[in-house]
């Protein structure tokens, strides 16, 4: 009981290399950028590498369990929860990575993306424009409530946006009225299924397969995800197309 009453009886500091090893990637043996867990086995890695990686195997890099025989990047998918514990448990990390990706942009004379620019914002601290000292969390977090209406009227535009034709290659379902669309890079195919879903009045989107170069996606692949990985090299729009279900054997 006594133990209870006293909180610094509770307290104990570890060191960052004692938890290496749960957020560094194995084929890398860096910090998890972009983490990618594998649904299998849950053994997570960086996306790139991972990717890179599941080109040429079909099994986890860690414990070699076969992910799918014919398609294991269907079964990978985003692990936001892991990156968020990654940026917060390592100083500076989130903010290096964004600037590298900023420069790389840069470099190759493009826009940075929106998405890129936010989190860059993110991740800096706030100073006094008067004196160059730290904002309290007080005033930060009162300017941030202040800000928040016109966050949440945002909708994701300011985010790197993609292009995208929808065409139907069933004969059992029609074809959308309006194809073409763009939303952010940031969503994903399990969103692209509802929305189908919603405008063909279907009772579910589990009904629905996606496709990209005759390959099924994944439901958490995002679009950004898709355009790396398999649309790099061709021009815009990306192109996909929707049928019913197929049970894969």
């Amino acid at each position: 009981m006594a133990a209870l009453g006293n909180p610094d009886m509770l307290t104990r500091k570890i060191k960052l290399w004692d938890i290496n090893a749960h957020i560094t990637c194995r084929l890398c043996e860096g910090y998890l950028i972009d983490a990618t867990t594998v649904t299998e086995c849950l053994h997570t890695f960086c996306r790139s590498c991972l990717v890179k990686y599941l080109e040429e195997n079909n099994t986890c890099p860690t414990c070699r369990i076969v992910i799918h025989q014919s398609h294991p990047l269907q079964y990978i998918g985003h692990d936001r929860t892991m990156q968020d514990i990654v940026y917060k448990l390592v100083p500076g990390l989130q903010e290096a990575e964004m600037k590298k990706q900023r420069d790389f942009y840069q470099k190759l004379g493009m826009e940075v993306p929106g998405d890129i620019k936010g989190e860059l914002c993110n991740v800096k601290t706030p100073l006094d424009q008067h004196n160059g000292d730290a904002k309290s969390d007080e005033t930060t977090n009162k300017e941030a409530g202040e800000e928040k209406p016109e966050e949440d009227n945002d909708y994701h535009r300011s985010d790197e946006q993609v292009s995208i034709c929808l065409e139907c290659n069933s004969s059992k379902l029609r074809g959308l009225k309006r194809k073409w669309i763009r939303c952010s890079a940031q969503a994903t195919v399990l969103h692209l299924k509802k929305f189908i879903a919603k405008k063909l009045n279907l009772t579910s989107f589990n009904e629905l397969d996606i496709l990209c170069n005759e390959e099924i996606l994944g439901k958490d692949h995002t679009l950004k995800f898709v355009v790396v990985t398999r649309w790099r090299f061709k021009k815009s729009p990306l192109l996909l197309h929707y049928r019913p279900k197929m049970d894969l054997l």
